[in-house]
């Protein structure tokens, strides 16, 4: 391949910025030709390209966000936009293309791939939910971000003697969640993968105040996709007496400075997807098993079904309290 693109799609990740970079330079140390694609699939259909050489992605590798911009794109969802998507690449002379995002953006990839365009996806989304691979590019920085933010919302908890109940980001996954609570050392972590009872949480917090020496400050941790974080605070406070109150750390998390592990993966990840496609090897997923950076068919991949470490609410239980 002589040409290729690479894009941003769906909700934005730290160390997106990273896998831009690692493509494109990638790409131009093996004489290829790198278009960057601003705003996603909806920047493909009304031709948003910027020509990117090795300085033009300069200093961006320890920048949150994305330097290409992205959103959501509603006609590429049916195959009239696709094969528009295919006319503007093919009328640009593009041979493939790199897409970084989540499931929504890979099945845009895998619709494009299936028309003639080759295209590798590249695991960008924070709530590490996409089922073929063990991490995607802006998990650890999400959680980072969300251990720090409590850590110092605790110190405001205790000088209150209040429970605060967290909720962090995950709409459909709680591996977040269960990960930030555990770090946090928070008495429960509230998720959509196991089924959760107020009345039992309410129990441990009066035991753990009665006893000698006990404590009068809480935090529980509760994923978005729960959706009850209010009505949870209310009823917590209800039950126990303490004051409770909802924080709701928001889009926060999406933002900031990737950690080195993610800057790392993103970079690796972004080195291997540009070799598949100087083979001309197209329709595939870039993930991680096993620690390893590896690559898998799209659509295979994203009809697994991905594990939700169990284990992880037991150990929380037993050091929580």
């Amino acid at each position: 391949m002589k040409k290729i693109g690479v894009l941003t799609s769906g909700g934005d990740a730290p160390g997106m910025n990273a896998a831009v970079r690692a493509v494109a330079r990638t790409a131009l140390s093996k004489g290829m030709e790198v278009i960057g694609i601003q705003r996603g699939y909806v920047g493909l259909l009304n031709r948003e390209f910027v020509e990117m050489n090795a300085r033009s992605v300069s200093g961006i590798i320890q920048r949150g966000g994305t330097c290409l911009y992205t959103a959501r794109c509603p006609e590429f969802r049916n195959m009239e936009g696709v094969l528009k998507g295919k006319e503007v690449c093919e009328e640009i002379g593009l041979e493939g293309l790199v897409v970084i995002g989540g499931d929504g953006s890979f099945r845009g990839a895998g619709d494009l791939s299936s028309v003639g365009i080759p295209c590798i996806g590249i695991p960008g989304t924070i709530d590490n939910d996409i089922q073929c691979t063990e991490y995607t590019i802006g998990y650890d920085t999400a959680m980072n971000t969300a251990m720090e933010m409590i850590d110092k919302l605790r110190d405001t908890t205790q000088s209150h003697d209040r429970c605060s109940v967290v909720e962090v980001m995950g709409r459909r996954a709680g591996f977040i969640a269960v990960n930030v609570a555990m770090a946090v050392g928070a008495e429960a972590a509230i998720t959509v993968e196991r089924q959760y009872d107020l009345n039992e949480i309410a129990k441990k917090m009066i035991k753990t105040m009665s006893e000698k020496g006990g404590k009068h400050h809480f935090i529980l941790v509760v994923a978005e996709g729960v959706g009850q974080t209010e009505n949870i605070a209310r009823e917590i406070q209800e039950m126990t007496g303490v004051e409770s109150r909802a924080t709701i750390l928001g889009h926060v998390q999406r933002g900031g400075s990737p950690t080195l592990r993610d800057r790392i993966v993103a970079t690796e990840m972004g080195y291997h997807a540009v070799e598949l496609l100087e083979q001309g090897i197209g329709n595939r997923i870039v993930g991680l098993k096993g620690g390893k950076v590896y690559d898998i068919d799209l659509q295979e991949g994203l009809n697994m079904k991905k594990a939700f470490i169990d284990q992880r609410y037991d150990i929380l239980g037993a050091t929580a309290y």
